[in-house]
């Protein structure tokens, strides 16, 4: 039962057995074992392990099912000739992992990374394997990152090609997720596949260098390679060795029992170590220098490759040591040419993105950034060199010109990580799906506004943080793990100026030392938070004292500890090195970490801040990608999730003078964080394969995600893409725009252009029943004004309507056009406009037609975009009864909908931020139409497609010839 796929089981058990003949009770034997198998039974373990990896292997050669499937199980089943009570009992033990794996958008490649072979040269990968395990992943997270590395490795270059070929990709995770576990799978798995260089760009700062090289010495290298030839019992052999004065060494520093090259395998050579980066090689030339048994074949010969130590090193993004890199490689001569090598660039969006302005380049001969540059020199100087490139925020990577052959754009392949297991993220702070201003529960649960009537709130959230250090103390001493709650910090964050960070620290400490925490007035205070904020939020499945009585004990032993050192106060604001030296600020080598962190830009990117549960920011910022990377509040938060909040800026003052405008950062991060789900979505959504083919290359990318993305100026971008989008087919799928015209002629044409339907509307009223689903066990209903309308109406509507920033609606036009049998055939749409709640129902006549209800909606902070037009429950029904089809509808008098009608939801959208403003338009009973927004969502059927169920079509262009004609690409 290798990674080939499963086989007949009996008959496998039977070739494997010593006996001559097959006997029934031995299958038999097996059948009552895992009946009556308890959950820790070893033989359940093994048989999960498996079930896990076959479910979630990706295009394996032995199934044409999908992965994580219950297809994919029954195949696996069959294939075993597993009976039903069996199937049973594993399902049961084993469920259908079923959420979502890696997306992978990817140039077509020569497959050379089969799983047999990557079975068959395993040594780091199985010690990495181990690991994970004994850290206590689960069969699903390590059988997810061995598709994930899988995916990566395998789209790299064959280390033993002849012609020698650099492959550019980009892996996206998301902010705090675990990336580096990642791409330390992908590191074990290409060094077992013959890569023998490994460069990883660790960071910007030496500190954040230095916990790169320890996860990975920890976690691959191992300590026989971190050793070599010295004898662990002999201190003065350990002088100059790294982590003799790290507590976790050697415990939970990987061993494989001898050297790997005793062992079959091949030693790693590390070039770096934890405390020293990159200066030289320590040995010159020769620390680079390959063996070769064979020296009349290159070192990329198989005989060759495998034979040889690999080099491991980390290294900063800093110009002066990146040069010595580059200064010492070329010393090396034609050898360069001969080794696979593999650099991986974390957070790659930072430093080593290309930011020149082309304009400024002389005779039209590319600039580059300092670490741009030398990155490409490495690439050009190691022909055989992949780059990976890792970040959550990918954008600036997508907009490189990918017609740059020696930058960084990912034209081989696009991987989006999957949100891990645990992880606390946008979903768990935003509520993507409440259109109106009432707070949804992630809000309710997590976020603490700030606003001029709160005053600053400082003061509660230090009490915040004393208050939920006292409950992780309690929890630990009831049955909790206390692991995670080793480091327990506050972060602070209001401003990227140094010279303020001092002040607002003092104004902390004396906060702090003010607090009275010993005494009634603290004490009281703190009671009054437990009890209307933390008590009501409390995860019932976790111990949590009743009343605060029960909880003072441990607040004083909070107190104490957060004080540990003298102050409870550190400022990190990175004006050197030494701030990031810091004992107290080490989370590696320091067994408690308990501060109030005050900084900046130094905070955020690639700075993992452990135990982070109280965050208070009010930095602004207009850079989206920068505002994503101070959201330090999302990762794992194991055994305290409930106690995480966010205190942040409502009204925070945004620019000088003329330019000045109060901003809500919390509506700026939701914003930024639909950009994020929406790119991600479309990625998941063109991912499949048509007829074997890519449907949308890594180049394609930036005209699918730019309508998202007003901070990024297309027209001169644009210039640089060699794609764009043409059509985009959405069977089944809704299309809402969110961006419509502030200008309020424009807005009133518009209005009229769908008087008719509003006169078809006018008058009827209908229940719409949405049933039971994953959001309500209940059934719910709204009333609505309903019209059946030609499909040749609705078209002539959308095409005619007008747009501010170029027509948003064209791909999807394109795609409707064709529904009048061309592509597929769409007779009529039943138009919905929803009625508001009879409590909140704002009424008017619009173009005599009515009355309809009003809906307030708001733009996004700084753009032309509402957050979200359609209700959730009006689109959840909307869905229903596509979905349902030819079914009978869920409206009481909602016409039944067939194969070849769609559902259109309308709304008469009023921009307002209250519903005062609401009624203001709509005093008189009629509302002027340059005041009201048809906003619209449109869902096509699920048949509305052709049999090649192809999504997306684009145009491309030949970017050396800017006057040559278009031609179509699919």
């Amino acid at each position: 039962m290798s990674r080939r796929g499963p086989k007949h089981f009996a008959k496998l058990a039977f070739a494997l057995a010593d006996a001559d003949e097959p006997a029934d009770t031995d299958v038999t034997g097996f059948h009552d074992r895992i009946l009556a198998a308890a959950p820790g039974d070893d033989l359940l373990a093994l048989w999960r392990r498996k079930l896990t990896a076959w479910d979630f292997e990706q295009s394996p050669t032995w199934s044409a099912t999908a992965p994580r499937t219950p297809e994919r199980r029954a195949e696996v089943y069959d294939k075993l000739a597993f009976e039903a009570d069996l199937r049973k009992a594993f399902d049961a033990a084993v469920p259908v992992h079923t959420e979502p794996g890696p997306v992978t958008i990817s140039r077509e490649f020569q497959p050379w990374y089969t799983r047999e072979q990557a079975a068959n040269r395993s040594f780091y990968w199985t010690s990495y394997e181990r690991l994970l395990r004994r850290k206590g992943w689960s069969d699903a997270a390590v059988s997810g990152l061995d598709e994930a590395a899988h995916a990566v490795v395998e789209r790299l270059a064959d280390p033993t090609r002849d012609d020698p070929y650099g492959a550019r990709g980009l892996v996206v995770g998301y902010v705090q997720s675990g990336k580096t576990a990642n791409f330390t799978g992908v590191t074990a798995k290409a060094i077992d596949a013959g890569y023998r260089l490994v460069i990883v760009l660790g960071g910007t700062l030496n500190l954040l260098r230095g916990q790169t090289q320890r996860r990975l010495d920890m976690e691959l290298i191992g300590q026989e390679n971190i050793l070599g030839a010295a004898d662990p019992n002999d201190p003065d052999a350990l002088v100059d060795i790294d982590y003799q004065d790290d507590e976790d060494w050697p415990a939970k520093f990987v061993a494989f029992g001898a050297r790997p090259s005793v062992l079959g395998a091949f030693d790693i050579e590390r070039l770096t170590s934890r405390d020293r980066d990159y200066m030289a090689l320590e040995r010159g030339i020769s620390a680079l220098e390959f063996e070769k048994p064979d020296r009349t074949r290159p070192l990329y010969g198989p005989a060759n490759l495998h034979a040889a130590r690999a080099r491991v090193m980390v290294v900063k993004k800093n110009k002066s040591v990146l040069e010595k890199l580059v200064k010492d490689l070329k010393k090396m001569g034609p050898i360069l040419g001969e080794i696979p090598a593999l650099i991986i660039d974390d957070e790659s969006d930072q430093a080593s993105v290309n930011t020149t302005d082309p304009k400024k380049w002389e005779d039209g001969k590319v600039t580059r950034t300092a670490i741009n540059g030398q990155i490409s020199k490495l690439l050009n100087l190691l022909p055989r060199a992949q780059y990976v490139g890792y970040t959550a925020t990918p954008f600036a990577n997508v907009f490189i010109d990918p017609g740059d052959e020696e930058d960084l754009f990912p034209r081989d392949f696009l991987i989006s990580l999957p949100r891990p297991t645990g992880y606390m993220g946008v979903q768990d702070f935003h509520d993507l799906d409440t259109v109106d201003d009432g707070e949804g529960e992630a809000e309710k649960t997590h976020v603490r506004g700030i606003y001029d009537s709160t005053g600053d709130r400082l003061q509660e959230a230090l009490d915040a943080f004393v208050l939920t250090g006292a409950l992780k103390l309690y929890r630990a001493e009831h049955g909790v793990p206390s692991g995670p709650f080793r480091h327990h910090t506050m972060l602070v964050h209001e401003s990227v100026r140094m010279a303020e960070h001092a002040a607002l620290a003092l104004r902390i400490n004396t906060k702090w030392h003010n607090a009275a925490y010993t005494g009634p007035e603290g004490h009281t205070r703190l009671a009054s938070l437990f009890d209307k904020d933390f008590h009501a939020h409390v995860d019932g499945s976790l111990p949590t004292p009743t009343t605060y009585a029960d909880l003072k004990p441990y607040v004083s032993q909070a107190r104490r500890l957060i004080n540990q050192g003298g102050s409870p106060v550190m400022v990190i604001n990175g004006e050197s090195e030494r701030d990031y030296a810091q004992p107290d600020l080490d989370f590696d080598r320091t067994p408690n970490v308990w501060k109030i962190l005050v900084g900046g830009t130094k905070l955020s990117r690639g700075f993992t801040v452990e135990g982070l549960t109280i965050t208070y920011y009010r930095r602004t910022t207009q850079q989206a990608d920068t505002l994503m990377q101070m959201g330090r509040w999302f990762g794992f938060r194991p055994g305290y999730r409930d106690l995480v909040r966010l205190y942040i800026g409502r009204e925070e003052a945004l620019g000088r003078g003329r330019n000045a405008k109060t901003v809500d950062l919390y509506e700026a991060f939701e914003a930024i964080c639909r950009d994020e789900e929406l790119f991600r979505a479309e990625l998941a959504r063109y991912a499949p394969l048509v007829d074997g083919h890519p449907q949308v290359t890594p180049a394609q990318i930036p005209p699918l995600v730019a309508q998202h993305l007003p901070w990024v100026k297309p027209s001169a971008r644009n210039k640089m893409f060699n794609a764009e989008l043409v059509e985009v087919r959405s069977p089944g799928r809704p299309i809402e725009p969110a961006a419509y015209p502030q200008d309020s002629m424009m807005t009133s044409r518009n209005t009229e252009r769908w008087k008719p339907v509003l006169a078809a509307g006018s008058g009827t009223s209908a229940t719409c029943l949405l049933l039971p689903d994953e959001t309500s066990p209940l059934p719910r209903s709204f009333q609505a004004a309903t019209a059946v309308i030609p499909h040749t109406q609705l078209l002539s509507i959308l095409s005619s309507l007008e747009w501010e920033d170029g027509n948003v609606l064209a791909p999807h036009l394109t795609y409707l056009s064709q529904l009048d049998g061309r592509l597929a055939k769409v007779d009529d749409w039943l138009v919905i406009v929803p009625q508001r709640t009879q409590r909140n129902r704002i009424e008017a006549s619009v173009l005599g037609q009515g009355p309809f209800s009003l809906f307030r909606r708001s733009r996004q902070s700084g753009k032309l975009s509402f957050g979200r037009i359609s209700g959730l429950e009006h689109r959840l029904y909307a869905q229903q009864l596509i979905d349902q089809s030819a079914s009978a509808s869920a409206g009481d008098r909602a016409p039944v909908l067939g194969a070849t009608r769609g559902v259109v939801l309308l709304y008469p959208v009023v921009e307002a931020t209250q519903d005062d403003e609401v009624r203001a338009v709509a005093a008189t009973g009629t509302a002027a139409t340059g005041r009201v927004i048809m906003a619209f969502t449109v869902i096509p059927p699920k048949a509305a497609i052709d049999t090649k169920q192809q999504l997306v079509r684009f145009q491309t262009r030949d970017s050396t010839r800017p006057d040559a004609v278009i031609v179509n690409a699919f």
